[in-house]
């Protein structure tokens, strides 16, 4: 699939060899040579993927993926880093990246990668069936802005949220495992499934209260469902 793709990274060999690759591919390809011109791209265009380096200067790449998630960017981030420790990786998932790649990497990996992202990009926006809006007991959520309205008040989901609640959807009334999530949602196994019931209890917080859910019911040993 052809996808508009921004590439923000500092070093220009790696950089222009990433665009001509991607571009051979049919992919139209956007570059940016700092974490400010990125994040100023990527809060203005129009974006299928964000391919992101960590170790940018001034402005390195996590405070660029937390900041394109605040501003409510949707679009898969996959980040690249010569950083190869677990923790960086789960700091990097837990701002709102979609998937991590460690340098030197493999061309080829990069692009499964990249369409992996894209992939799961299309089956979250399919996943409400074209509704604009939803009810989930009490809540209404806005599927173009991600917000739950609820008691007269406003609460906005957060990028892993609104990916969740999306592949939720898609399952409505399917038990979906902790392992799927972790595949389709953080496209990471290198996490723990613990981040994902950190998750899924922020979104059980937004679309309905109180400590026993009705609606997205926790399946034991296996994960979750939406009733």
């Amino acid at each position: 699939m052809s996808a508009r793709i921004l590439i923000v990274e500092d070093d220009a060999g790696l950089r222009m060899t990433l665009g001509d690759r991607l571009r051979r591919e049919g992919h139209d390809v956007v570059l940016a040579v700092s974490g400010e011109a990125g994040l100023e791209l990527g809060r203005s265009g129009r974006f299928d993927c964000i391919v992101l380096d960590v170790g940018l200067p001034k402005r390195d790449g996590f405070s660029v993926c937390c900041e394109l998630r605040e501003a409510r960017v949707e679009a898969p981030i996959l980040m690249l880093t010569a950083r190869g420790e677990i923790a960086d990786k789960v700091a990097g998932l837990r701002l709102g990246a979609d998937d991590y790649l460690t340098k030197p990497f493999q061309m080829v990996e990069l692009l499964a990668r990249i369409e992996a992202c894209l992939r799961r990009s299309a089956r979250a926006e399919r996943g409400a069936g074209g509704a604009a809006e939803i009810v989930i007991g009490a809540a209404r959520v806005d599927l173009r802005r991600m917000v739950v309205e609820r008691d007269g008040r406003e609460v906005a989901l957060t990028a892993t949220e609104s990916r969740l609640l999306r592949y939720f959807l898609e399952h409505r009334g399917a038990v979906v495992s902790r392992a799927e999530l972790l595949d389709v949602v953080w496209g990471a196994a290198e996490i723990t499934t613990r981040t994902v019931d950190v998750h899924v209890a922020a979104l059980r917080r937004a679309i309905e209260p109180g400590r026993a859910p009705r609606f997205l019911v926790t399946v034991h040993g296996v994960g979750y469902k939406l009733l």
